[in-house]
């Protein structure tokens, strides 16, 4: 009889509820978010990277990637790409499945979580729909969560958090946010920051992330300005005690030498990449940031014989030109495309995701600090014996301060620019 190997027991032991509920014979060790955090705060100065999967080549290329440099990962979906207003076929119900269904095809032996992302809150329609939506997704096999309400003013996005926090199960992974994520333009503060994960401490609400407006954009970066790293290790310091860790939004556009910094130096355990690994999955040339090349005419490379057939992607840009799609929205080309893509010829579809486990290996190995991560999840799944780590953060927030009512007057003496209004969702 062969002896029981640590994956297995993790497997046995780690995987949530809904997960083994939906899955039960799996191989695929999906765990909770908090797991993933927690390794990188082991490993220290280590950044988990969140793969927007927005199509099914992503998926596949950073699983690969991920068991190939043994590191832990998470893959994402936003509301904005996977929501019920989506632009991409993969969404906040069918991304787990997904998942499942590659890393047992291939033999895929590392902690993955599955995280919806950017779960955006803008006003009181919003909140309604969220409860019913929210246990949909963990239904469907979410194991950690982005309830972002930062597209409202800070006392009605702590108010929306703590009415919504209740809707997520105790075991997931929760990130919360301040400030939306808008470039130079509406820079988060200390202040801001402090009043979130103060008042949802003061009520037993211990998020493992925080996601700041930092000085990054979602999609294409147009400037130099880019991650602000003082910035965030000044709010960082000021959170501390809190135990909450950073999720770094918008990290295409940001050098590797500015993303080595952020692991450094802030106390960030969570790097989000969505655009840049589309534009990989399409074979277009992309730089040093992630940021699709354009050539002289203003128009994106696309590299002969990479990711898509040439014929394919003379195709999708006919469409992004019918459409009037501009450089930033050929993101909108996900949903009508996937399945034109995923009819292309098998050694189509391979190079399509050898490009996506390229870039994706070399940043978690060589930028983000995150391999040989994937042993530690399992060594504390494993002294754990629970799919649950518990909180990372215990109460010193007095509940008595944070009454609905106390929150609305804190709120009025916070100083800080939000910046131009617009839709700022990735």
């Amino acid at each position: 009889m062969s002896k029981i190997t640590d994956f297995e027991k993790a497997l046995e032991v780690g995987r949530p509820p809904n997960v083994k509920s939906l899955f039960p014979n799996s191989k695929a060790l999906i765990v909770s978010g908090k797991y993933i955090d927690l390794a990188m705060l082991k490993k220290g100065k280590a950044l988990c990277m969140a793969a927007n999967g927005r199509n099914h080549f992503v998926i596949r290329g950073a699983l690969r990637a991920a068991q190939k440099a043994g590191s832990a990962l998470i893959i994402e979906i936003a509301k904005s790409e996977g929501g019920t207003g989506a632009y991409c076929a993969v969404n906040y119900w069918n991304i787990a499945r997904q998942v499942d269904a590659v890393c047992n095809e291939l033999k895929i032996t590392v902690p993955v979580a599955i995280h919806a992302d950017h779960y955006g809150i803008k006003n009181e329609k919003d909140i309604k729909t969220a409860k019913t939506e929210i246990p949909s997704m963990f239904e469907a096999g979410i194991t950690s969560i982005a309830i972002d309400a930062s597209h409202m003013p800070d006392d009605k996005n702590l108010l929306a958090s703590l009415e919504l926090c209740p809707f997520v199960p105790k075991w997931a992974g929760y990130e919360t946010e301040v400030g939306e994520i808008k470039g130079k333009e509406g820079l988060s503060t200390v202040g801001e920051a402090l009043f979130l994960i103060q008042g949802l401490n003061a009520h037993g609400i211990f998020p493992n992330w925080i996601a700041l407006n930092n000085g990054t954009t979602h999609g294409i970066e147009e400037s130099a300005q880019g991650i602000q790293v003082e910035l965030t290790a000044r709010i960082h310091k000021a959170l501390e005690k809190y135990k909450v860790s950073g999720a770094q939004h918008g990290t295409s556009g940001n050098s590797s030498d500015r993303l080595r910094q952020i692991a450094e130096k802030t106390r960030t355990s969570k790097a989000n990449v969505a655009t840049a690994l589309q534009m990989i999955s399409w074979g277009l040339e992309v730089n040093d940031y992630g940021n699709a090349q354009l050539d002289s005419e203003g128009n994106f490379v696309k590299v002969k014989g990479q990711g898509v057939t040439e014929e394919m992607w003379a195709e999708m840009k006919a469409y992004a030109d019918s459409k009037g799609l501009k450089k930033g929205d050929y993101k909108k080309l996900n949903l009508p495309f996937e399945n034109k893509l995923l009819s292309q010829t098998a050694d189509i579809r391979e190079r399509m995701v050898r490009r996506v486990e390229d870039f994706v290996y070399n940043m978690l190995a060589n930028v983000l600090n995150a391999k040989d991560t994937a042993g530690l999840v399992i060594d504390a799944i494993l002294a754990d014996g629970s799919y649950d780590p518990g909180p990372k953060a215990e109460r010193i927030e007095d509940p008595a301060e944070w009454t609905p009512e106390k929150i609305v007057s804190r709120a009025a003496s916070l100083a800080g620019d939000k910046g131009p209004a617009g839709n700022f969702e990735d």
